[in-house]
């Protein structure tokens, strides 16, 4: 097994790894983490799917900006890839981020609420490394790794979302997260090369990033849209979602 250093890994790792410090309804604003923390539970908005409240709204913006780096690591998985087993994790890896994004982008507007188009600078170093490794073993395992603490990482707050939030919309979005996590945990972990003590160390004893490292840029006026296409041969299925009113 290749194995990434600690050292290497930890300037870009971080608890809760897909956490955002974010404020505003429209488009959040940089909140320190503790203020954001105490006020997860704040209704900002009543919706007719129910109320919103900040971490709901911190929820939907955490899955955007999760597809917005998971997604071309995967295109990249298949490309680099060298084993069956990353080969299909990067599948996984676009179809599965493909369709939360749909699902994000059709409630975002449903809730008034702005979806980042560019991942938060941590996150995109994960790319960047990623991206810097040569096709073979390195990249296999940095890649298995990497993805299965960020995966681990979120899926306790997929976990509390769904289970407290009074929003139908939300809740349909976690149902479909919480699925979505896990099978990309399993497909890491089928790969061979997750070092588990080097996982779990990372996700309960991470460095401390500035808030301006977790929080993915509010998108220009007038900016396109990103939009994670799904590949031809899909295997997800998109979810159902109640008409805008």
């Amino acid at each position: 097994m290749v194995r990434f250093s600690r050292n290497a890994i930890g300037t870009l790792f971080v608890g809760g790894a897909l956490t955002l410090t974010l404020g505003a309804l429209a488009y959040p604003s940089m909140l320190g983490l503790s203020t954001v923390a105490s006020a997860q539970d704040r209704v900002i908005t009543q919706t007719p799917w129910g109320p919103l409240t900040e971490g709901d709204r911190d929820f939907v913006v955490k899955v955007r900006a999760a597809g917005l780096w998971e997604y071309p690591v995967g295109q990249m998985g298949l490309q680099k890839g060298t084993s069956k087993e990353v080969l299909t994790a990067s599948q996984h890896l676009v179809d599965g981020h493909a369709n939360l994004d749909t699902t994000c982008r059709k409630i975002a507007p449903m809730l008034n609420l702005t979806l980042p188009n560019v991942a938060s600078p941590q996150q995109v170093g994960f790319v960047n490394q990623l991206n810097a490794d040569a096709k073979g073993t390195q990249f296999d395992s940095d890649f298995a790794n990497i993805l299965r603490v960020t995966h681990g990482s979120i899926f306790n707050t997929v976990a509390k979302i769904r289970s407290t939030t009074k929003n139908s919309l939300v809740r349909q979005l976690a149902d479909q997260a919480n699925n979505t996590v896990l099978d990309h945990i399993t497909v890491m972990e089928k790969t061979g090369m997750v070092n588990f003590d080097q996982a779990l160390f990372t996700q309960t004893t991470p460095p401390k990033l500035p808030d301006d490292q977790l929080t993915p840029p509010a998108p220009q006026a007038g900016e396109p849209m990103v939009v994670l296409t799904p590949r031809p041969d899909t295997t997800e299925t998109p979810v159902t979602l109640p008409p805008s009113q």
